[in-house]
C-alpha cells in the first residue's frame, strides 16, 4: 500500500482534532513523567498532550515515514519514532504514564490481544486512553465495503479493508478482564461539509487508502463516482446547502492497577 498523504490527511486536520482534545479532557493525571502517542500522524494529537505537559517526555510513534516526516517539520521540538503498534510493543519499556491513541487502533488488527499489550506499556498508576471510529456504524465505511464487493469491483479489488473496530460491549468485556477503573463512551460528531465530494477528499486521507492503492488512476476515479452517487443518496443537503456528515467514535480510558 502506498504511503500515507499528509496533504490529504490534513485537509480536516481541525475536525480530526477534535476526538483527541475531548479524549485528552477525560485524562487527569498530574505531573506524568512520560507520554505515547500512538499512531500520532502528522502530530496534531502529540502537540496536545504537549501543550497539556510542556515537562513530560513525549514520544509521538507512528508507522509511516511521510507522516512522521511531516511531523517532525510541524513540531520540531518534540521526538518522534517509527514503530508498528501491530507488533512487539516491549521493546518501548513499561514505564510510561499515558499512552494515548486517537484513530490509530482501527487499522490494527486483534484488539482482544492489542489492549492488554498496551496496557503493558503503562506503569502502575498509568493511565491508557484511546478513540477510534466505528466502523460498523458508520455509514460511509459500509458504503465502501458492499462497493469493494460488489461483482464489479470484487475481481480487481482483492485485499478490500479489514474492520477491526470492535463493538462497545466487546471493548466493556477487554477492560474489565484487565482493570477495575476503566470508562467506556461513544459520541457522533456532526461534521459540517460544504458539498458530497468533501466527505470523498476526507477518505481518501484514511479508509479509501486500502482500496485506492489496489487500483488504476483510471478506475480508482471510477470507484470515486459511484461512491459519491451513493453518498449523495444517503446524506441529503441541509437547507443552507452544506452535508451534515455524522460519524460515530468510540472512546476509552483505562488505568492499569
Amino acid at each position: 500500500m502506498k504511503d500515507w498523504n499528509p496533504e490529504q490527511y490534513s485537509k480536516f486536520m481541525q475536525e480530526r482534532t477534535l476526538p483527541a482534545i475531548d479524549l485528552l479532557s477525560r485524562v487527569n493525571i498530574r505531573n506524568p513523567q512520560k507520554i505515547l502517542d500512538l499512531g500520532c500522524g502528522t502530530g496534531n494529537s502529540t502537540q496536545l498532550l504537549k501543550d497539556k505537559y510542556p515537562f513530560a517526555k513525549i514520544i509521538g510513534a507512528d508507522n509511516s515515514h511521510t507522516m512522521l516526516e511531516e511531523a517532525k517539520r510541524l513540531h520540531p521540538d518534540i521526538e518522534f519514532i517509527l514503530f508498528d503498534g501491530s507488533g512487539d510493543c516491549s521493546a518501548l519499556g513499561n514505564d510510561f504514564d499515558i499512552v494515548f491513541s486517537n484513530a490509530c487502533i482501527q487499522w490494527i488488527p486483534d484488539h482482544k490481544t492489542l489492549l492488554p499489550k498496551l496496557m503493558g506499556l503503562l506503569k502502575t498508576g498509568g493511565v491508557l486512553a484511546a478513540q477510534a471510529p466505528m466502523q460498523s456504524e458508520h455509514p460511509v465505511q459500509q458504503l465502501i465495503q458492499k462497493l469493494a464487493f460488489s461483482d464489479k469491483w470484487a475481481r480487481i479489488i482483492k485485499n478490500p479493508r479489514t474492520l477491526n473496530t470492535l463493538s462497545q460491549g466487546r471493548y466493556f468485556d477487554i477492560l474489565a478482564s484487565l482493570t477495575s477503573d476503566f470508562s467506556i463512551w461513544k459520541t457522533v460528531y456532526g461534521h459540517r461539509m460544504p458539498d458530497h465530494q468533501s466527505i470523498i477528499e476526507w477518505y481518501k486521507g484514511t479508509g479509501l487508502r486500502p482500496y485506492l492503492a489496489q487500483l488504476s488512476e483510471e478506475d480508482a476515479l471510477k470507484f470515486e463516482e459511484e461512491l459519491l452517487e451513493k453518498i449523495r443518496i444517503t446524506y441529503p443537503v441541509q437547507a443552507n446547502g452544506e452535508v451534515l456528515f455524522k460519524f460515530p467514535r468510540i472512546f476509552f480510558t483505562a488505568v492499569r492497577q
